[in-house]
């Protein structure tokens, strides 16, 4: 299978909906075998059996990313699978319901901070162990563009989606020697299950939103795909550390 991922192995977090879901099938169209990683097996099994419908390389781990075990679990699916692993894409992640921080217990940060940040941390590792031993690897991780700016009422999450851009900054620094390129991509409204049903509660958000948008639309989630895929491959073999905005512009203003 051709593409700018061909014969590459890619484990992607969060792959039962979303984001994940559409990178599971752009990474596959652009020629890697992926192992699907999320908490949902009936998603993961159905987007398995679609993928291997259309001829494609795919197998499935059910992993909550903020429990080692599973992660491990999910990196050996890939070896014992595919003999190896090139790429990951940690792209879990837990949004929250929107407080002023001084209504907040301590239990909204740490829900937040364990998928979002822990959950990332546990899969950089393993996946760095297994990268360190195959020569080298890419990996993307998914922070947000409340990682590059404050947004209101959502303190947790920004602190998360922060420390992403940072431990993705950290890793690039440390690895680079051993040829393994660590980046992030930051993405702006993007149409998921979540955003919907926080559209559905919050009328006039969606449009506020695109008004704040210089493209003024949200983003399907195969164009952030789109994005994870390039800086994955080879094409970016240059690029590491890199916190990609794919936001429309938003942070532009």
């Amino acid at each position: 299978m051709s593409g700018i991922l061909s014969g590459k192995v890619a484990l992607i977090t969060g792959a039962s909906s979303g984001i994940g879901a559409a990178a599971a099938r752009v990474f596959a169209r652009e020629g890697a075998a992926v192992v699907l990683a999320a908490r949902r097996e009936r998603e993961l099994s159905d987007l398995v059996d679609e993928l291997r419908g259309k001829g494609f390389e795919a197998a499935y781990s059910v992993t909550d990313v903020t429990r080692p075990a599973d992660v491990d679990r999910a990196v050996s699916t890939a070896v014992h699978e595919y003999g190896r692993l090139d790429v990951g894409f940690n792209n879990a992640g837990l949004g929250m319901e929107r407080s002023p921080m001084h209504l907040m217990d301590d239990t909204a940060l740490d829900a937040v901070l364990d998928v979002n940040l822990r959950g990332v941390w546990h899969c950089m590792r393993r996946q760095i162990t297994q990268m360190l031993a195959g020569g080298g690897g890419s990996i993307v991780n998914t922070s947000s563009v409340g990682g590059l700016v404050a947004t209101p009422v959502a303190a947790p999450y920004v602190i998360s989606k922060h420390a992403v851009v940072g431990i993705t900054r950290a890793a690039a620094a440390e690895y680079a020697e051993h040829r393994i390129r660590v980046n992030a991509i930051a993405p702006g409204t993007t149409r998921s299950e979540m955003i919907e049903a926080w559209f559905a509660l919050r009328p006039g958000m969606e449009e506020a939103l695109h008004a704040m948008t210089p493209q003024g639309r949200t983003a399907g989630p195969e164009e952030v795909a789109e994005a994870a895929a390039w800086l994955a491959s080879d094409r970016a073999s240059f690029v590491t550390g890199v916190t990609l905005p794919v936001d429309g512009g938003y942070t532009l203003v």
